[in-house]
């Protein structure tokens, strides 16, 4: 019986990293059901994109601007299954010129660290955020 390859003794072979993965979305209205379906798809959409599972998730941060209040967004995250990963959500400041229903997530996760650079995903009306990154997804 062939026991499969030897295991790596080199550090740098099993070597990971703790990444940060930005992302953004807006909602038409602050209503919990599309508060809520807006951040799922956000959220999907990051571990899509960047070829991610839930198990790499070390945890979340969530911010909502100050004119939705109809819902947690962590609760979408919750409503995945996410039930092992910590979250946190917060209320941004008011900025006059702001993007307004606007929730962002700061995603934290653990990597191999010779892979690649993580991709931004900005969705909906948040891709006005950041153009440069929403042009290259």
């Amino acid at each position: 019986m062939n026991p499969g390859p030897e295991p790596s003794l080199d550090p740098a072979d099993d070597a990971r990293s703790l990444r940060a993965l930005r992302g953004a979305t807006t909602v038409d209205r602050d209503a919990p059901p599309e508060l809520l379906d807006a951040t799922r798809e956000l959220l999907r959409a990051m571990l899509a994109r960047n070829d991610l599972d839930v198990a790499d998730l070390v945890s979340i941060i969530f911010t909502t601007t100050r004119d939705l209040s109809s819902a947690d967004p962590a609760r979408a995250a919750r409503n995945l299954g996410w039930d092992h990963v910590p979250l946190l959500c917060m209320s941004e400041i008011a900025v006059p010129s702001g993007l307004a229903r606007c929730v962002r997530v700061l995603m934290h996760v653990e990597m191999p660290r010779a892979r690649g650079r993580l991709r931004p995903v900005y969705l909906r009306d948040a891709t006005a955020l950041r153009p440069d990154l929403a042009a290259r997804a």
